[in-house]
């Protein structure tokens, strides 16, 4: 459903709202998250281009959410490295259909909507506060004492 850039993208905001505050190296990122450095490096810098995340420099630099996780949401992450694709005219080319799509590529199109209703509706705050036995990125059980 999603690439592998967004998957990482995804984890790399995960990484950085659990340690919000704290600027995170891409070394730590890359660590914690399980993306090879190389790529994460570009995942990262599509995230700040896009203004989701702050670089710092210096001995205690390194990478911090731009705003809050609370203010954040999937949909951001996913759109800064690799938009989701909607089918707005006929993928055929086909002159007859033009905008108006067939019912085929209007189903197509969409559940692409819903889920990109469902990513905007769901904040990386959302996605870490969910009651469950397994947090994002961690083998054991974590307590977040809040999400910024």
């Amino acid at each position: 459903m999603i690439s592998q850039t967004a998957e990482y993208a995804l984890r790399a905001v995960t990484h950085l709202a659990y340690n919000a505050g704290a600027p995170q190296t891409n070394r730590q990122i890359s660590e914690s998250t399980h993306v090879p450095m190389p790529y994460l490096s570009k995942v990262l810098q599509g995230m700040a281009r896009a203004g989701l995340i702050r670089s710092q420099r210096g001995i205690y630099g390194g990478f911090v959410l731009a705003r809050s996780a609370a203010d954040l949401t999937v949909y951001e992450v996913i759109q800064s490295v690799d938009p989701i694709a909607r089918i707005l005219s006929c993928p055929l080319g086909l002159k007859a259909h033009g905008v108006n799509l067939c019912p085929l590529h209007r189903r197509l199109d969409d559940a692409m909507a819903l889920v990109e209703k469902a990513f905007k509706d769901s904040t990386i705050a959302d996605v870490l506060a969910e009651p469950t036995t397994s947090k994002p990125l961690c083998s054991l059980p974590l307590t977040v004492a809040s999400i910024p």
